[in-house]
């Protein structure tokens, strides 16, 4: 039987990408978003080209009990999870004092809780099997300083490292890899629904990657179980910058540079 992966924020962007891959080593697809759609364009896709069959559960992940329904709704279709990507996120413009509880309690539930709930409900049957990979799709914000706007954004991403961090370390010799997925600015929807495209735009080629180079890299990583992974050469050389530069230094320079990558705006 063909192994099966769970992927979520699957309609586009990173998680398609990885959808792609993941039919093409051979994973049948339990794939959740919430736009039914466009997981099901993916889905008759990945039929066509790979022969991966996907269950697909339209779901909502800032909703208490999500987890269990996606869960819920592999089992009914006689599925183990052997591989998770916790991909999917959202950005939530302005500052913390300018926005509404309810909107942030939802994020943290999106971006902090469900994919850590997922981890740990799928954790023990891999560790049991003798097989797991799981990918923390993180971000290069979780290694630099907070930034002015999008306040839980890059703290919820680095929990997401350190989190993988120890996952990787609890995990060693039972044949569950761990890896945490550092993008910096990636070609997607991601930047057009939170408003940002026509600032980040401005932003040198450079510094831009692909979804599919972006997934291949993190495929790459978790397959080799490295525990995290910067994507693209300019990435890591700012991810090394961070951690060598001061702490002041770095905080003045994100002071600076905030307003070309996220909305601080109070208004």
């Amino acid at each position: 039987m063909r192994k099966t992966c769970l992927i979520t924020g699957a309609s586009a962007g990173i998680g398609a990408a990885f959808a792609e891959l993941m039919a093409q080593m051979g994973y049948d697809l339990v794939l959740t978003a919430r736009r039914e759609d466009k997981l099901r364009t993916l889905a008759a896709k990945l039929q066509q080209d790979w022969g991966a069959s996907s269950i697909i559960v339209v779901a909502d992940l800032s909703q208490i009990g999500a987890v269990d329904i996606i869960l819920g709704e592999a089992k009914a279709n006689g599925r183990t999870i052997d591989a998770l990507i916790n991909n999917a996120g959202y950005g939530l413009g302005g500052t913390f004092a300018s926005t509404n509880w309810q909107d942030q309690a939802d994020f943290v539930q999106s971006m902090l809780t469900a994919p850590t709930e997922l981890a740990h409900k799928v954790l023990g049957g891999m560790r049991e099997r003798g097989f797991g990979r799981i990918i923390n799709v993180a971000s290069l914000a979780g290694i630099l300083p907070g930034s002015r706007g999008h306040t839980l954004y890059s703290a919820i991403k680095a929990f997401l490292i350190k989190f993988s961090q120890s996952l990787h370390l609890e995990n060693l010799g039972t044949g569950v890899h761990v890896s945490a997925l550092c993008p910096g600015f990636t070609y997607s929807e991601f930047h057009d629904v939170n408003g940002l495209r026509e600032q980040v735009s401005k932003l040198p080629n450079y510094m831009w990657l692909d979804a599919k180079t972006v997934a291949k890299l993190g495929y790459d990583a978790v397959e080799a179980n490295k525990a995290v992974v910067v994507t693209g050469f300019a990435n890591k050389v700012i991810a090394a910058l961070a951690h060598l530069m001061p702490d002041g230094l770095m905080l003045k320079l994100m002071a600076s540079q905030s307003k070309n990558f996220r909305n601080g705006d109070d208004a």
